[in-house]
């Protein structure tokens, strides 16, 4: 095994110590030929680790040598998928550990595309360079946004021949997350564990993730709020920055909060509720409009898990849960539509503030105009607005915002504009144009710049504009695939 003090890794497996039916002790396939595609220097050390000697990882980040102190496993866990229940796992990533930073922060080290496990089914375990270069762009980038998720500290080639639509080279992504406990994994444990183990993990969680509900009378009734309360605002967050995810299935729906798993997402250029790019959502249940009502549905399952430990009566612990569950639009709309109004630059909410978020979506959506670029245009004065911009209903009713923002100090409203717009948001098509110049040509140029610019989506970056710019044809037939 490798030295962990040459990087300075502090390894810990709590996870290992909760109960065994929850994970199963696998180690990763070996790379016949590792290659260091990326790494990610800043998380690095984020983590306090040791980065003098990026090459000192590699053997590691290819799943070629496990440090000191790791026990690899691959988790547990059920899902609903399209809203059909089924007993799952990890089919191709292995968690080694977890590390614990100067601070005591904890965080999940896993390689994914680290070969099999035996929850792979039929799988290979592998993952194609593309996917994995899709998963730390597109997570990197949410990290900028200023929005919970996981991250990514490298992408190591393996040398090996991935089987797809066709043929790929393969590769391992190192993710890091606070955590990779999702509702699917209550809802494994609460099928195959008895009352009592149930309630054990359901205390490990809470201790690990929301310690403070630990001290309530009913901690796992107050942790189900909690959650909810958590994916609300992480839901809102999607919404305000036009984030697809394309596949809120409950075994992509982290505990901690955090967005999770990079596949079939995308960003909406074209407002329209009903934006669909996921290739496996053939009824559109995951579209963007769609995503709070799939929160609401997907913590109903967390519920529905924690039920045995809610109350010895299920009736009355049903009815606790749903309490809360039906708290859920209320909340989202509050936070959404106060979202919203900062989004306009408006500070403080007011009757008719509604309609002026509504009237301007409606005339989004009516005239297929995008998202992002709609709200950088509050920045502009009248005369500055050109194309469709420039024209009456638009105008019309850009003079009402401009009444409704006149009694607050002009850089404040600024402030808060630039605050909740960002100027930049990972393109679908200069995305795809970057992934395949990187894992077909081996040319980085594009991928780089690109991400660096998206690491700092609120800022200028002059000479970087056309990035601003959404296709010029629109996404036609665009579609995501899960990558599997």
């Amino acid at each position: 095994m490798l030295s962990t003090s040459k990087i300075n890794w502090k390894w810990d497996n709590s996870y290992t110590r909760v109960n065994e039916l929850l994970f199963s002790k696998v180690k990763p396939t070996k790379s016949i030929q590792p290659k260091l595609l990326l790494f990610n220097k800043r998380l690095a050390e984020e983590l306090n680790l040791s980065v003098e000697n990026v090459d000192d990882f590699v053997s590691f980040l290819s799943g070629n040598e496990l440090p000191e102190g790791t026990e690899s496993i691959a988790q547990a866990y059920a899902g609903h998928q399209f809203g059909h229940f089924n007993v799952l796992g990890d089919g191709r990533a292995i968690l080694v550990g977890e590390h614990i930073t100067d601070t005591g922060k904890r965080f999940d080290i896993q390689l994914k595309g680290a070969g099999r496990t035996p929850y792979s089914r039929n799988g290979d375990g592998r993952a194609t360079t593309s996917a994995m270069l899709r998963e730390y762009f597109i997570s990197e980038a949410m990290h900028g946004l200023g929005i919970p998720t996981t991250r990514s500290l490298a992408v190591v080639g393996t040398g090996d021949e991935v089987y797809r639509e066709y043929v790929s080279e393969g590769a391992v992504l190192t993710r890091v997350a606070a955590s990779h406990i999702r509702v699917g994994t209550f809802q494994f444990a609460s099928k195959y564990l008895p009352k009592d183990e149930l309630c054990a993990f359901c205390d490990y969680v809470i201790e690990r993730h929301y310690p403070e509900v630990s001290k309530e009378g009913n901690a796992p009734l107050a942790f189900l709020r909690k959650v909810q309360d958590t994916q609300i605002d992480l839901i809102v967050n999607w919404m305000r920055v036009g984030f697809i995810h394309g596949v809120m299935n409950t075994d992509n729906m982290s505990i901690p909060g955090e967005t999770i798993d990079y596949g079939p997402c995308a960003f909406m250029n074209a407002y329209n509720p009903a934006t669909v790019f996921s290739s496996i959502d053939r009824n559109s249940r995951y579209a963007y409009g769609n995503q709070p009502s799939i929160a609401q549905w997907n913590i109903a399952c967390l519920a529905s898990a924690l039920i045995p430990i809610i109350r010895e009566d299920k009736d009355e612990a049903v009815k606790l849960c749903q309490e809360i569950i039906n708290e859920f639009p209320a909340i989202y709309e509050q936070r959404w539509a106060k979202m919203m109004c900062s989004k306009l630059g408006i500070l403080e909410e007011q009757e008719g503030d509604a309609a002026l978020i509504k009237d301007l979506l409606h005339w989004m959506e009516a005239n297929k105009v995008d998202y992002t670029n709609t709200f950088l245009q509050l920045l502009k004065a009248k005369n500055e607005h050109i194309g469709i911009y420039g024209l009456a209903d638009f105008q019309s009713w850009f003079t009402r915002w401009e009444k409704r923002v006149s009694t607050y100090v002009w850089e404040e409203v600024c402030s808060l504009l630039n605050m909740f717009n960002s100027k930049f948001i990972p393109r679908n098509h200069l995305v795809e144009e970057a992934l395949h110049q990187a894992a077909n040509l081996s040319d980085y140029g594009l991928f780089h710049r690109l991400l660096g610019v998206l690491q700092a989506p609120y800022e200028e970056h002059k000479g970087n504009e056309e990035f601003q710019e959404p296709p010029r044809d629109g996404d036609g037939d665009y579609r995501t695939y899960c990558g599997t």
